[in-house]
Protein backbone atom coordinates (compact mmCIF):
# COMPACT_ATOMS: atom_id res chain seq x y z
CA UNK A 1 0.00 0.00 0.00
CA UNK A 2 3.32 2.05 0.40
CA UNK A 3 5.15 2.66 -2.07
CA UNK A 4 6.84 5.86 -2.70
CA UNK A 5 10.33 7.05 -3.83
CA UNK A 6 11.63 10.37 -2.83
CA UNK A 7 14.80 11.05 -3.45
CA UNK A 8 15.64 13.48 -6.15
CA UNK A 9 12.41 15.52 -6.87
CA UNK A 10 13.16 17.69 -3.97
CA UNK A 11 12.32 21.50 -4.69
CA UNK A 12 16.05 22.48 -3.99
CA UNK A 13 15.39 26.00 -5.41
CA UNK A 14 12.74 26.61 -3.09
CA UNK A 15 13.30 29.96 -2.16
CA UNK A 16 15.67 31.68 0.26
CA UNK A 17 14.79 34.49 -1.88
CA UNK A 18 11.64 36.30 0.02
CA UNK A 19 12.39 33.81 2.47
CA UNK A 20 12.69 35.30 5.71
CA UNK A 21 11.13 38.66 5.51
CA UNK A 22 8.35 37.85 8.17
CA UNK A 23 8.03 40.27 11.06
CA UNK A 24 7.22 37.44 13.53
CA UNK A 25 3.53 37.57 12.57
CA UNK A 26 2.32 39.62 14.74
CA UNK A 27 4.96 39.99 17.33
CA UNK A 28 5.59 36.48 17.64
CA UNK A 29 9.75 36.68 16.96
CA UNK A 30 9.86 36.45 13.68
CA UNK A 31 12.56 37.98 11.58
CA UNK A 32 12.44 41.89 11.07
CA UNK A 33 14.17 43.41 7.80
CA UNK A 34 16.03 41.01 5.14
CA UNK A 35 15.86 37.89 3.88
CA UNK A 36 16.69 35.04 6.20
CA UNK A 37 18.66 32.09 4.55
CA UNK A 38 16.65 28.96 5.72
CA UNK A 39 17.49 25.29 5.39
CA UNK A 40 16.81 23.76 2.17
CA UNK A 41 15.24 20.23 2.28
CA UNK A 42 18.48 19.21 -0.06
CA UNK A 43 20.88 20.70 2.72
CA UNK A 44 23.68 18.86 4.63
CA UNK A 45 21.64 19.65 7.95
CA UNK A 46 18.66 17.39 6.78
CA UNK A 47 20.74 14.61 5.67
CA UNK A 48 22.59 14.84 9.01
CA UNK A 49 19.86 14.46 10.99
CA UNK A 50 18.58 11.44 9.82
CA UNK A 51 22.23 9.94 10.07
CA UNK A 52 21.63 10.70 14.05
CA UNK A 53 18.57 8.10 13.82
CA UNK A 54 18.79 4.66 14.93
CA UNK A 55 18.37 2.22 12.28
CA UNK A 56 17.87 -1.09 12.09
CA UNK A 57 19.25 -2.21 8.54
CA UNK A 58 16.30 -3.44 8.04
CA UNK A 59 14.19 -1.96 4.40
CA UNK A 60 10.46 -2.47 3.56
CA UNK A 61 10.28 -2.00 -0.09
CA UNK A 62 6.33 -1.09 -1.31
CA UNK A 63 4.61 0.14 -4.22
CA UNK A 64 1.90 2.76 -3.76
CA UNK A 65 -0.18 3.44 -6.98
CA UNK A 66 -2.71 5.87 -6.81
CA UNK A 67 -5.82 5.51 -9.27
CA UNK A 68 -9.41 6.00 -10.02
CA UNK A 69 -11.00 3.33 -7.89
CA UNK A 70 -14.07 2.13 -7.86
CA UNK A 71 -15.31 1.43 -3.88
CA UNK A 72 -17.87 -0.78 -2.25
CA UNK A 73 -18.22 0.96 0.93
CA UNK A 74 -20.68 -1.88 2.18
CA UNK A 75 -25.02 -2.30 1.48
CA UNK A 76 -24.58 -1.85 -2.18
CA UNK A 77 -23.11 1.75 -1.33
CA UNK A 78 -20.32 2.07 -4.87
CA UNK A 79 -18.16 5.18 -4.66
CA UNK A 80 -16.03 6.22 -7.45
CA UNK A 81 -13.13 7.55 -6.08
CA UNK A 82 -9.24 7.50 -5.81
CA UNK A 83 -7.42 5.24 -3.78
CA UNK A 84 -4.10 3.02 -3.07
CA UNK A 85 -4.28 0.09 -4.40
CA UNK A 86 -8.09 0.14 -5.33
CA UNK A 87 -9.31 -0.13 -1.61
CA UNK A 88 -10.15 2.62 0.94
CA UNK A 89 -8.39 3.05 3.65
CA UNK A 90 -5.38 1.10 1.56
CA UNK A 91 -3.82 -1.59 3.19
CA UNK A 92 -2.23 -1.13 6.19
CA UNK A 93 1.92 -0.57 6.72
CA UNK A 94 3.28 -2.10 9.41
CA UNK A 95 7.04 -1.99 10.16
CA UNK A 96 9.33 -2.03 13.68
CA UNK A 97 10.85 0.96 14.98
CA UNK A 98 14.01 2.01 13.11
CA UNK A 99 12.78 0.14 9.89
CA UNK A 100 13.81 1.96 6.51
CA UNK A 101 10.00 2.76 4.37
CA UNK A 102 11.72 2.76 0.26
CA UNK A 103 7.99 3.57 -0.88
CA UNK A 104 7.55 4.52 -4.39
CA UNK A 105 4.33 6.40 -5.60
CA UNK A 106 3.44 5.55 -8.57
CA UNK A 107 0.89 8.26 -9.86
CA UNK A 108 -2.11 7.05 -12.20
CA UNK A 109 -4.63 9.21 -11.26
CA UNK A 110 -6.54 11.12 -14.03
CA UNK A 111 -6.47 14.43 -15.68
CA UNK A 112 -3.01 15.28 -15.43
CA UNK A 113 -3.48 15.76 -11.49
CA UNK A 114 -0.35 16.03 -9.17
CA UNK A 115 0.05 14.17 -6.47
CA UNK A 116 2.18 12.92 -2.98
CA UNK A 117 2.68 11.41 -0.13
CA UNK A 118 3.01 13.11 3.28
CA UNK A 119 3.38 10.89 6.37
CA UNK A 120 1.10 12.18 9.19
CA UNK A 121 2.71 12.65 12.64
CA UNK A 122 6.18 10.91 12.01
CA UNK A 123 9.61 12.90 12.44
CA UNK A 124 11.12 11.61 9.78
CA UNK A 125 13.99 13.67 6.80
CA UNK A 126 12.42 17.00 5.54
CA UNK A 127 12.81 16.04 1.90
CA UNK A 128 10.43 12.89 2.24
CA UNK A 129 7.70 14.98 4.21
CA UNK A 130 5.62 14.90 0.97
CA UNK A 131 4.42 18.41 0.80
CA UNK A 132 4.64 20.01 -2.59
CA UNK A 133 6.00 22.92 -2.84
CA UNK A 134 7.57 23.25 0.60
CA UNK A 135 9.53 20.02 0.30
CA UNK A 136 9.53 18.37 -2.98
CA UNK A 137 7.56 19.10 -6.66
CA UNK A 138 4.45 17.06 -6.84
CA UNK A 139 4.32 13.84 -8.88
CA UNK A 140 3.05 14.14 -12.52
CA UNK A 141 0.52 12.07 -13.31
CA UNK A 142 2.29 9.20 -14.75
CA UNK A 143 5.61 9.66 -13.36
CA UNK A 144 6.76 8.15 -9.82
CA UNK A 145 8.41 8.92 -7.21
CA UNK A 146 10.18 7.12 -3.55
CA UNK A 147 9.79 7.84 -0.16
CA UNK A 148 12.82 6.81 1.20
CA UNK A 149 13.45 7.22 5.08
CA UNK A 150 13.66 5.66 9.01
CA UNK A 151 10.59 5.30 10.88
CA UNK A 152 12.31 5.85 14.70
CA UNK A 153 9.14 6.75 16.75
CA UNK A 154 6.91 3.83 18.08
CA UNK A 155 3.48 4.89 16.82
CA UNK A 156 0.20 4.46 14.95
CA UNK A 157 0.27 7.08 11.86
CA UNK A 158 -0.96 6.92 8.51
CA UNK A 159 -0.17 8.54 5.49
CA UNK A 160 -1.93 10.48 2.87
CA UNK A 161 -1.87 13.30 -0.23
CA UNK A 162 -0.90 16.73 0.78
CA UNK A 163 -2.36 18.08 -2.85
CA UNK A 164 -5.12 20.33 -2.97
CA UNK A 165 -8.38 18.40 -0.74
CA UNK A 166 -6.94 15.22 -2.06
CA UNK A 167 -6.72 14.28 1.71
CA UNK A 168 -10.84 13.57 1.39
CA UNK A 169 -11.05 11.32 -1.22
CA UNK A 170 -9.63 7.79 -0.54
CA UNK A 171 -6.25 8.04 -0.60
CA UNK A 172 -4.86 7.20 2.75
CA UNK A 173 -4.17 4.42 4.92
CA UNK A 174 -2.49 3.52 8.24
CA UNK A 175 1.02 2.88 8.83
CA UNK A 176 2.01 1.19 12.26
CA UNK A 177 5.86 1.89 13.65
CA UNK A 178 5.77 -0.90 16.09
CA UNK A 179 7.61 -0.85 19.62
CA UNK A 180 10.40 -4.05 19.67
CA UNK A 181 9.76 -2.90 23.55
CA UNK A 182 6.32 -2.82 23.71
CA UNK A 183 5.73 -2.16 27.22
CA UNK A 184 1.81 -2.75 27.12
CA UNK A 185 0.10 -6.09 27.61
CA UNK A 186 -2.85 -7.20 25.26
CA UNK A 187 -3.50 -10.26 23.37
CA UNK A 188 -4.28 -8.58 19.04
CA UNK A 189 -4.55 -5.66 18.23
CA UNK A 190 -7.29 -3.70 15.84
CA UNK A 191 -6.69 -0.73 13.47
CA UNK A 192 -9.91 1.70 13.09
CA UNK A 193 -9.66 4.35 10.58
CA UNK A 194 -12.35 6.73 10.55
CA UNK A 195 -13.82 8.91 7.55
CA UNK A 196 -16.45 11.33 6.55
CA UNK A 197 -17.19 10.89 3.25
CA UNK A 198 -18.69 12.62 0.21
CA UNK A 199 -16.56 11.59 -2.82
CA UNK A 200 -18.62 9.66 -5.72
CA UNK A 201 -21.58 9.82 -3.71
CA UNK A 202 -23.09 13.34 -3.79
CA UNK A 203 -19.96 14.90 -5.47
CA UNK A 204 -16.26 15.46 -5.14
CA UNK A 205 -14.30 17.34 -2.35
CA UNK A 206 -12.90 20.03 -5.58
CA UNK A 207 -16.99 20.34 -6.26
CA UNK A 208 -17.03 20.72 -1.82
CA UNK A 209 -14.63 23.07 -2.24
CA UNK A 210 -15.54 25.23 -5.23
CA UNK A 211 -18.88 25.60 -2.89
CA UNK A 212 -17.28 26.60 0.59
CA UNK A 213 -15.15 28.94 -1.21
CA UNK A 214 -18.16 31.03 -2.30
CA UNK A 215 -18.02 31.73 1.57
CA UNK A 216 -22.18 32.73 2.74
CA UNK A 217 -21.56 35.90 1.35
CA UNK A 218 -21.65 35.15 -1.55
CA UNK A 219 -24.58 33.31 -1.37
CA UNK A 220 -26.74 35.95 0.17
CA UNK A 221 -26.20 35.13 3.31
CA UNK A 222 -24.02 37.86 4.72
CA UNK A 223 -26.49 39.22 6.64
CA UNK A 224 -27.26 36.52 9.15
CA UNK A 225 -26.50 34.50 11.88
CA UNK A 226 -26.38 30.70 10.09
CA UNK A 227 -27.00 28.62 12.58
CA UNK A 228 -23.89 28.85 14.62
CA UNK A 229 -21.37 29.19 11.86
CA UNK A 230 -19.12 32.14 12.55
CA UNK A 231 -19.50 35.28 9.80
CA UNK A 232 -16.17 36.74 10.98
CA UNK A 233 -14.04 38.37 8.83
CA UNK A 234 -10.03 37.58 9.66
CA UNK A 235 -9.98 39.13 12.99
CA UNK A 236 -12.95 36.75 13.40
CA UNK A 237 -15.47 39.23 14.10
CA UNK A 238 -19.29 38.44 14.19
CA UNK A 239 -20.00 40.48 11.17
CA UNK A 240 -23.92 39.38 11.51
CA UNK A 241 -25.23 42.30 13.48
CA UNK A 242 -27.18 39.18 15.53
CA UNK A 243 -24.55 38.89 18.54
CA UNK A 244 -24.61 35.38 19.67
CA UNK A 245 -28.53 35.10 18.22
CA UNK A 246 -29.63 31.96 17.09
CA UNK A 247 -31.68 31.79 14.04
CA UNK A 248 -33.16 28.93 11.44
CA UNK A 249 -30.84 27.60 9.26
CA UNK A 250 -30.88 28.53 6.11
CA UNK A 251 -32.98 25.68 3.22
CA UNK A 252 -30.45 23.17 2.16
CA UNK A 253 -31.40 23.67 -1.46
CA UNK A 254 -31.27 27.10 -2.00
CA UNK A 255 -29.40 30.31 -0.57
CA UNK A 256 -30.90 33.88 -0.98
CA UNK A 257 -29.69 34.59 -4.43
CA UNK A 258 -30.54 31.13 -5.59
CA UNK A 259 -27.20 29.69 -5.65
CA UNK A 260 -27.25 25.80 -4.75
CA UNK A 261 -26.01 24.56 -0.99
CA UNK A 262 -25.31 21.10 -2.07
CA UNK A 263 -22.41 20.37 0.14
CA UNK A 264 -22.41 23.09 3.39
CA UNK A 265 -23.75 21.78 6.22
CA UNK A 266 -26.02 24.23 8.81
CA UNK A 267 -26.96 24.20 11.83
CA UNK A 268 -24.14 21.39 13.19
CA UNK A 269 -23.59 22.14 16.92
CA UNK A 270 -21.18 20.61 19.93
CA UNK A 271 -20.38 21.94 23.25
CA UNK A 272 -17.28 19.70 23.57
CA UNK A 273 -15.88 21.69 20.51
CA UNK A 274 -16.90 24.88 21.44
CA UNK A 275 -20.21 25.74 19.16
CA UNK A 276 -20.07 25.57 15.45
CA UNK A 277 -19.02 21.76 14.64
CA UNK A 278 -18.20 21.68 10.97
CA UNK A 279 -18.74 23.03 7.48
CA UNK A 280 -19.41 19.88 5.20
CA UNK A 281 -22.15 17.62 4.67
CA UNK A 282 -20.96 13.88 4.26
CA UNK A 283 -23.84 11.54 3.12
CA UNK A 284 -21.94 8.38 4.97
CA UNK A 285 -19.47 8.57 7.65
CA UNK A 286 -17.26 4.93 7.39
CA UNK A 287 -15.04 2.77 9.85
CA UNK A 288 -12.99 1.04 8.27
CA UNK A 289 -14.74 1.71 4.59
CA UNK A 290 -17.60 0.57 6.01
CA UNK A 291 -21.29 2.06 6.22
CA UNK A 292 -22.75 1.16 9.51
CA UNK A 293 -25.80 -0.73 7.59
CA UNK A 294 -22.97 -3.14 6.13
CA UNK A 295 -20.10 -2.51 9.39
CA UNK A 296 -16.42 -3.87 9.49
CA UNK A 297 -16.61 -6.86 12.01
CA UNK A 298 -13.86 -7.36 14.63
CA UNK A 299 -14.53 -11.22 15.84
CA UNK A 300 -12.47 -12.13 19.05
CA UNK A 301 -13.00 -13.81 22.39
CA UNK A 302 -14.53 -12.78 25.39
CA UNK A 303 -11.64 -11.95 28.23
CA UNK A 304 -9.05 -11.25 25.56
CA UNK A 305 -7.53 -7.58 25.55
CA UNK A 306 -7.28 -5.53 22.61
CA UNK A 307 -5.51 -2.53 21.46
CA UNK A 308 -7.72 -0.24 19.62
CA UNK A 309 -5.44 2.06 17.32
CA UNK A 310 -8.13 4.94 16.45
CA UNK A 311 -7.14 6.86 13.36
CA UNK A 312 -9.35 10.14 12.20
CA UNK A 313 -8.80 10.31 8.55
CA UNK A 314 -11.49 12.96 7.53
CA UNK A 315 -11.94 15.96 6.58
CA UNK A 316 -14.38 17.76 7.87
CA UNK A 317 -15.09 15.46 11.02
CA UNK A 318 -14.46 15.65 14.86
CA UNK A 319 -15.68 12.19 16.29
CA UNK A 320 -17.09 10.75 19.60
CA UNK A 321 -16.14 7.33 19.47
CA UNK A 322 -17.14 4.53 22.05
CA UNK A 323 -17.71 0.86 22.40
CA UNK A 324 -20.91 0.02 23.61
CA UNK A 325 -20.65 -2.29 26.78
CA UNK A 326 -16.96 -1.37 27.95
CA UNK A 327 -14.61 1.38 29.16
CA UNK A 328 -11.34 1.99 27.33
CA UNK A 329 -8.10 3.09 28.99
CA UNK A 330 -6.17 5.14 27.01
CA UNK A 331 -2.76 4.58 26.68
CA UNK A 332 -2.10 6.85 23.58
CA UNK A 333 -2.23 9.81 21.77
CA UNK A 334 -0.45 10.52 18.46
CA UNK A 335 1.89 7.41 18.68
CA UNK A 336 3.15 9.33 22.06
CA UNK A 337 2.09 7.17 25.77
CA UNK A 338 0.30 9.23 27.65
CA UNK A 339 -0.61 8.43 31.52
CA UNK A 340 -3.78 5.45 31.21
CA UNK A 341 -6.75 7.55 31.46
CA UNK A 342 -10.18 5.33 32.05
CA UNK A 343 -12.90 6.39 29.57
CA UNK A 344 -16.51 6.01 28.55
CA UNK A 345 -15.50 7.79 25.37
CA UNK A 346 -13.46 9.63 23.88
CA UNK A 347 -13.07 12.81 21.13
CA UNK A 348 -10.83 12.67 18.21
CA UNK A 349 -10.58 15.64 15.76
CA UNK A 350 -8.81 15.22 11.75
CA UNK A 351 -5.07 13.84 11.71
CA UNK A 352 -5.43 12.61 15.42
CA UNK A 353 -5.01 9.05 16.60
CA UNK A 354 -5.45 7.28 19.88
CA UNK A 355 -4.89 4.24 21.32
CA UNK A 356 -6.75 2.62 23.95
CA UNK A 357 -6.87 -0.84 25.58
CA UNK A 358 -10.36 -2.95 26.05
CA UNK A 359 -11.33 -6.32 27.76
CA UNK A 360 -13.57 -8.10 25.71
CA UNK A 361 -17.19 -8.34 27.25
CA UNK A 362 -19.23 -11.60 25.70
CA UNK A 363 -21.64 -10.76 22.99
CA UNK A 364 -22.83 -8.19 20.07
CA UNK A 365 -21.01 -4.51 20.69
CA UNK A 366 -21.28 -1.54 18.53
CA UNK A 367 -18.09 0.82 18.09
CA UNK A 368 -19.56 3.84 16.95
CA UNK A 369 -17.90 6.78 15.81
CA UNK A 370 -20.35 9.88 16.53
CA UNK A 371 -19.79 12.53 13.96
CA UNK A 372 -19.87 14.82 16.97
CA UNK A 373 -22.62 17.88 16.24
CA UNK A 374 -23.55 15.97 13.33
CA UNK A 375 -26.21 13.58 13.86
CA UNK A 376 -25.24 11.53 11.92
CA UNK A 377 -22.94 8.56 12.89
CA UNK A 378 -20.29 5.41 11.73
CA UNK A 379 -19.98 2.06 12.81
CA UNK A 380 -18.20 -1.14 13.11
CA UNK A 381 -19.03 -3.99 15.63
CA UNK A 382 -17.06 -6.19 18.24
CA UNK A 383 -18.46 -10.17 18.26
CA UNK A 384 -16.95 -12.53 20.71
CA UNK A 385 -20.16 -14.61 21.29
CA UNK A 386 -23.31 -14.82 19.39
CA UNK A 387 -26.50 -12.40 19.37
CA UNK A 388 -28.14 -10.17 17.07
CA UNK A 389 -26.25 -7.32 15.48
CA UNK A 390 -27.48 -3.88 17.10
CA UNK A 391 -29.16 -1.56 14.41
CA UNK A 392 -27.23 0.99 12.04
CA UNK A 393 -27.89 3.92 14.44
CA UNK A 394 -27.49 2.55 17.82
CA UNK A 395 -26.42 5.09 19.87
CA UNK A 396 -24.83 2.94 22.82
CA UNK A 397 -24.92 5.27 26.64
CA UNK A 398 -21.11 5.01 26.99
CA UNK A 399 -21.33 7.86 24.29
CA UNK A 400 -22.74 10.41 26.79
CA UNK A 401 -20.53 9.34 29.78
CA UNK A 402 -17.18 9.97 30.50
CA UNK A 403 -15.58 11.59 27.27
CA UNK A 404 -11.95 12.38 27.46
CA UNK A 405 -10.41 15.06 25.08
CA UNK A 406 -6.33 15.61 24.88
CA UNK A 407 -6.75 18.27 27.58
CA UNK A 408 -7.50 15.95 30.03
CA UNK A 409 -4.18 13.56 29.11
CA UNK A 410 -0.67 13.79 30.39
CA UNK A 411 2.37 12.67 29.09
CA UNK A 412 3.75 9.51 30.34
CA UNK A 413 6.99 10.44 32.40
CA UNK A 414 9.38 8.62 29.83
CA UNK A 415 8.31 11.46 26.88
CA UNK A 416 7.21 14.42 28.71
CA UNK A 417 9.69 17.39 27.76
CA UNK A 418 12.25 18.26 30.21
CA UNK A 419 11.39 21.82 32.17
CA UNK A 420 14.01 23.93 29.97
CA UNK A 421 13.75 28.18 29.21
CA UNK A 422 11.73 29.07 25.68
CA UNK A 423 14.01 30.13 23.13
CA UNK A 424 11.35 31.59 20.38
CA UNK A 425 7.90 31.78 20.86
CA UNK A 426 5.62 32.17 18.10
CA UNK A 427 2.05 33.87 18.23
CA UNK A 428 -0.22 32.29 15.70
CA UNK A 429 -3.55 33.45 15.70
CA UNK A 430 -6.09 31.50 13.98
CA UNK A 431 -8.33 33.83 11.37
CA UNK A 432 -11.26 33.89 8.88
CA UNK A 433 -14.31 32.78 9.38
CA UNK A 434 -17.21 31.70 7.07
CA UNK A 435 -18.58 34.63 5.01
CA UNK A 436 -15.58 35.33 2.62
CA UNK A 437 -14.02 31.82 3.24
CA UNK A 438 -10.85 33.26 4.16
CA UNK A 439 -9.70 31.02 6.74
CA UNK A 440 -5.85 32.31 7.49
CA UNK A 441 -2.97 32.47 10.09
CA UNK A 442 -2.26 35.69 11.34
CA UNK A 443 -4.56 36.97 9.10
CA UNK A 444 -2.56 35.72 6.27
CA UNK A 445 -3.70 32.87 3.32
CA UNK A 446 -0.77 30.73 3.24
CA UNK A 447 0.90 31.39 -0.29
CA UNK A 448 1.81 28.35 -2.48
CA UNK A 449 3.68 29.87 -5.11
CA UNK A 450 5.69 31.51 -2.48
CA UNK A 451 5.89 29.23 -0.20
CA UNK A 452 8.77 31.02 1.80
CA UNK A 453 7.71 34.68 1.50
CA UNK A 454 6.39 35.07 5.88
CA UNK A 455 8.15 31.75 7.21
CA UNK A 456 8.08 31.37 11.20
CA UNK A 457 11.79 30.73 12.07
CA UNK A 458 13.16 28.85 14.40
CA UNK A 459 16.64 27.37 14.95
CA UNK A 460 18.38 24.29 15.47
CA UNK A 461 18.47 23.38 19.16
CA UNK A 462 16.09 25.78 20.41
CA UNK A 463 12.88 25.12 22.86
CA UNK A 464 9.96 26.92 20.70
CA UNK A 465 6.65 27.73 21.86
CA UNK A 466 3.59 28.02 19.78
CA UNK A 467 0.92 30.03 21.14
CA UNK A 468 -2.15 29.32 19.22
CA UNK A 469 -5.41 31.87 19.88
CA UNK A 470 -8.46 31.50 17.53
CA UNK A 471 -9.66 34.29 16.84
CA UNK A 472 -12.31 32.57 14.71
CA UNK A 473 -15.75 30.85 15.99
CA UNK A 474 -14.87 27.18 15.18
CA UNK A 475 -12.42 24.67 16.04
CA UNK A 476 -9.14 23.73 13.81
CA UNK A 477 -7.07 20.90 14.63
CA UNK A 478 -4.14 22.35 14.25
CA UNK A 479 -1.03 19.44 12.71
CA UNK A 480 2.74 20.20 12.35
CA UNK A 481 4.55 18.34 10.86
CA UNK A 482 8.48 16.88 11.67
CA UNK A 483 8.01 17.22 15.49
CA UNK A 484 5.39 16.32 18.58
CA UNK A 485 5.16 19.32 20.92
CA UNK A 486 3.63 19.14 24.01
CA UNK A 487 0.42 20.34 25.32
CA UNK A 488 1.42 22.93 27.94
CA UNK A 489 3.63 22.16 30.67
CA UNK A 490 2.92 18.67 31.29
CA UNK A 491 0.10 17.77 28.99
CA UNK A 492 0.04 15.05 26.29
CA UNK A 493 2.59 14.74 23.35
CA UNK A 494 0.96 15.06 20.03
CA UNK A 495 1.39 16.27 16.21
CA UNK A 496 -2.76 17.44 16.12
CA UNK A 497 -4.28 19.36 18.74
CA UNK A 498 -7.76 21.22 18.67
CA UNK A 499 -7.73 24.79 19.31
CA UNK A 500 -11.83 25.64 20.31
CA UNK A 501 -13.08 28.87 19.20
CA UNK A 502 -12.16 32.06 21.18
CA UNK A 503 -9.59 30.26 23.13
CA UNK A 504 -5.84 29.85 23.34
CA UNK A 505 -3.50 26.61 23.15
CA UNK A 506 0.37 26.97 24.17
CA UNK A 507 3.01 24.25 22.88
CA UNK A 508 6.17 23.68 23.45
CA UNK A 509 8.82 21.78 20.92
CA UNK A 510 12.39 20.93 20.49
CA UNK A 511 13.38 22.17 16.90
CA UNK A 512 15.72 19.03 16.35
CA UNK A 513 14.20 18.50 12.96
CA UNK A 514 16.19 20.67 10.28
CA UNK A 515 14.03 21.42 7.56
CA UNK A 516 11.16 23.39 6.30
CA UNK A 517 7.57 22.28 7.75
CA UNK A 518 3.86 22.47 7.37
CA UNK A 519 1.77 24.08 10.16
CA UNK A 520 -1.77 23.87 9.32
CA UNK A 521 -5.18 23.04 9.96
CA UNK A 522 -6.32 19.59 9.41
CA UNK A 523 -9.83 20.66 8.51
CA UNK A 524 -8.93 19.73 4.35
CA UNK A 525 -11.00 22.68 3.06
CA UNK A 526 -9.59 25.24 6.03
CA UNK A 527 -6.17 23.99 5.29
CA UNK A 528 -7.00 24.38 1.45
CA UNK A 529 -8.72 27.86 2.44
CA UNK A 530 -4.84 29.26 3.67
CA UNK A 531 -5.22 28.31 7.35
CA UNK A 532 -1.50 26.95 6.88
CA UNK A 533 2.00 28.40 7.73
CA UNK A 534 5.76 27.45 7.44
CA UNK A 535 7.76 26.57 10.02
CA UNK A 536 11.28 26.80 9.07
CA UNK A 537 14.93 26.34 10.06
CA UNK A 538 17.73 29.57 9.88
CA UNK A 539 20.40 27.65 7.74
Amino acid sequence: MNSINRRSVLLTGLGIAGAGALAACGGSGGEEGGATALVKPSDPAVAAAEKKRTSTGTVHKLTLTAAPAMLELGGGVMAKSWAFGGQAPGKEVRVSAGDTVAAELSNQLPNKTATSIHWHGLALRNDMDGVPPATQTAVRAGAGFTYRFIAETPGTYFFHPHVGVQLDRGLHAPLIVEDPKEPLSYDDEWVVVLDDWVDGVTGTPDEVFAELKRGMGGMGMGGHDMGGHDMGDMGGMDMSGDKGGKSASPSASASGDGMSMKFMLMGAESDLLGGDAGDVKYPYHLVNGRVPADPDVYTGKPGKRVRLRIINAGGDTAYRVALGGHQMTITHTDGFPVEHRRADALLIGMGERYDVLVTLADGVFPLVALAEGKNASGMALVRTGSGRAPNATVRPKELNGAVVTASRLRAADDVRLPSKKVDRVHRIDLTGGMTKYNWAINGKPFDMSDPTAAPLVIEEGQRVRLDFTNRTGMWHPMHLHGHTYQLGSSGPRKDTAIVLPKKKLSVIFDADNPGRWMLHCHNAYHGEAGMMALVAYRA
